[in-house]
């Protein structure tokens, strides 16, 4: 049985994992971790991951940035494993999370959907076959609360096309300040933001006289909550390093 933290408990990605979580017979909730402290389960819950009455067998994040530096902490002087499922992390901060893999088990990834890891293996894929004969642009949609922009999962999927090219291309957000036309190198990002929309993602290889797109789309969050946890119970009892769906699908 292995034993979860949930840090952003009472947020509604930390309410569904919970969920899951009961449903299961091969691990269980044994504290939840958020400032709000409302108790919803039968699990208690705590304002700081320093107030852990018991150190758990792993920590699974869906909180906010603003919350890295004390898991990280905590998880290194209690060898803690984590499952990171916040997005919005500066360079500063993802790098902080590669120097704590060096010393605990860390499972980072953009997003949690084994569909969405998928479609990053056929745009690898793609775009080896590919090459630079098509122009390639990725497109995201998300519901009106998302903060970050381009998505998280926009930028993993951008990365694995551009390490596919040997890191020829550079990445455009914004094209209405640009009065020029495109650039063979360049892979686009749009975000659009509206209404509940879970999460959304194109990717367009355009060529000459045809059209590629691969498309994924997700229809609740539950698809993230259920890969966050299928990545803590794997990442439990791991050696230290710096895991991804790509080590739990394999």
């Amino acid at each position: 049985m292995v034993n979860i933290a949930i840090t952003g408990a009472c947020g509604f990605m930390g309410r569904v994992i919970a969920g899951i979580i009961s449903e299961r017979s091969d691990c269980t909730v044994c504290a939840g971790i958020d400032r709000a402290g409302e108790q919803y389960g039968d699990f208690p819950i705590i304002r700081s991951v320093f107030d852990l009455a018991e150190k758990p067998d792993v920590i699974i994040d869906f909180s906010h940035p603003s919350a890295l530096p004390d898991l990280l902490n905590y998880c290194k002087m209690n060898n803690v494993p984590l499952v990171i499922g916040t997005t919005g992390y500066s360079d500063e901060e993802k790098s902080a999370i590669t120097a704590a893999s060096e010393q605990i088990p860390v499972f980072f990834t953009f997003n949690m959907s084994l569909g969405i890891n998928l479609l990053a293996e056929l745009a690898k894929k793609a775009a080896q076959v590919l090459g630079g004969q098509f122009d390639i642009e990725i497109v995201e949609k998300h519901h009106n609360r998302k903060k970050d922009a381009p998505s998280g999962t926009a930028i993993m999927l951008a990365e694995a096309i551009n390490e596919e090219l040997g890191n020829s291309k550079h990445y455009i957000y914004d094209r209405h300040s640009v009065r020029r036309p495109r650039d063979k190198d360049e892979i686009g990002m749009h975000s659009i933001r509206g209404g509940t929309i879970v999460g959304e993602h194109d990717i367009i290889f355009a060529g000459h006289d045809e059209v590629i797109t691969l498309s994924h789309s997700a229809q609740s969050r539950e698809v993230f909550a259920v890969g966050a946890v299928n990545a803590a119970v794997f990442l439990s009892g791991k050696p230290a390093g710096l895991y991804a769906m790509k080590d739990l699908i394999k």
